[in-house]
This record gives C-alpha cells, sequence and structure tokens, in this order.
C-alpha cells in the first residue's frame, strides 16, 4: 500500500534507517559521555593517540572503516566469532551491524559535542560539591551531567544525522539487503542502477535532505541555547 506517493520498499528503507539511526546513537551514548570525560579530564600516556583512534572514522575513507568492521565482527572474526558462538549474535549482514557502523561513523561527531561542553564547565562547581562531601561519581551526576545535556543532546543529533546519511561503511560491512540492511542511502544508490529509478532516488534523495537539515538546525539551536546557558551575558 502506497502512502503520501512512496511504495513499500520506499517506507522500508526510510523506517528502517531512522531504527538503526536511533539505535546507533542510543547505544553510543554511554560510551561517547565516558570517553569525552576521559579525553576532557584525564591526564594519562598516549591520550593524544586515544584521540586519534576516535576520530579516526572521520579522516578514513568510509569502505575501510566498513573493512575493518566486517574483519573483526565477521563470523569469522576475532570478536564476530566469540559473538555468534557464546551469545549467538552476528552483526555481518543484519541490521544490528548496520547500527553498529552508523554509530562508529557518528561516534567521533558525539564525543566532541559532549567533550566541548565538558571543558565548558567551570569546574569550582565541582569543586565545591567535593568539598562538602560529595563523591566523584556523584558530583559527575549531580553537577556536570546537568550542565552538559544541552551538549550531550546536540552530539546525539550529530551522531543520528551521520547515521542517516552513512553509506560506505555500511555497505560494505553488511551489504545492500531489502527489508534487512537497505537504509535509505544504500537504497538511492539501489535506483540510480536500474532504468526508470531516478524518480524515486531522487524523491528519497529529497526526504534525507529533509531530515538531515531538521536534525542539524536543531543541532545549531542546541548549541546556541548551551552557549547561553553557560555564558548567559
Amino acid at each position: 500500500m502506497e502512502m503520501f506517493g512512496l511504495s513499500d520498499e520506499e517506507w522500508t528503507a526510510i523506517l528502517l534507517s531512522l531504527r538503526i539511526s536511533s539505535v546507533a546513537t542510543v547505544a553510543s551514548l554511554p560510551l561517547g559521555i565516558l570517553v569525552a570525560l576521559l579525553l576532557a579530564r584525564g591526564r594519562f600516556w598516549g591520550k593524544s593517540v586515544v584521540n586519534g583512534i576516535v576520530h579516526l572514522p572521520l579522516i578514513l575513507p568510509p569502505v575501510v572503516t566498513g573493512f575493518i568492521l566486517l574483519v573483526l565482527f565477521g563470523r569469522r572474526g576475532p570478536i564476530g566469532s566469540l559473538l555468534d558462538q557464546y551469545l549467538g549474535i552476528v552483526l555481518a549482514f543484519r541490521w544490528t551491524g548496520a547500527a553498529l557502523a552508523c554509530g562508529v561513523m557518528g561516534f567521533p561527531l558525539m564525543v566532541r559535542s559532549i567533550r566541548l561542553s565538558i571543558e565548558a564547565v567551570d569546574r569550582k562547581l565541582e569543586e565545591a560539591a567535593g568539598t562538602l562531601g560529595a563523591s566523584p561519581v556523584w558530583v559527575f551526576l549531580t553537577i556536570t551531567l546537568p550542565l552538559i545535556i544541552p551538549g550531550v543532546i546536540v552530539g546525539m543529533i550529530l551522531c543520528f544525522a551521520k547515521a542517516m546519511g552513512e553509506f560506505g561503511a555500511t555497505i560494505t560491512f553488511v551489504s545492500n539487503i531489502p527489508g534487512e540492511t537497505q537504509t535509505l542511502s544504500t537504497a538511492i544508490y539501489t535506483f540510480t542502477q536500474v532504468p526508470g529509478g531516478d524518480a524515486v532516488a531522487m524523491r528519497l534523495t529529497l526526504i534525507s535532505i529533509a531530515i538531515s537539515m531538521l536534525a542539524l538546525l536543531a543541532s545549531e539551536f542546541l548549541a546556541y541555547l548551551a552557549g547561553r546557558r553557560i555564558d548567559p551575558e
């Protein structure tokens, strides 16, 4: 059944993209906050190396990132074989693998946004709470985290937008299987390869642009609110 001029195949690709991007964003959030806190406040040897590894997906060709994921998380990979054998989890050529690929590609943007928010927090507020007997974990939960919430939201939106537009790493790791791993980007690519598919590809392109622009506008608006909250003047 068609709705708004879109076929079932198009709707499937749109809904699957939203599902994959949402799972990738939510699943990345706890680790993203932890890594951002480590890079913002940690002092340890090799910090630059860790920072480089976190941001590597932004520099590497997406196909290379997808191939690395396939080597590591494929059924015969060192991690993928363990997940399959002991937990029955298979990521390669599954929508969950697409979520992993999208999460990896969007992770650097999330970490950077959260890290900048953490670095902008007034350390005197945290120190004051510490002098009153609050533990470091409690200080983070009650002082730091509320102050960085706008940055966390911005990071999540940027990660989501990046996941929505991901193509290279996804198609390399999980292929382009309709109904399983075919996202908006891979669906657009598919329709450009078949006769008469240009109109469908254009519709999906416009939808992708609209979703991405909404996410970016929301990010800019929340970044503005975050700046006003930190510096009311």
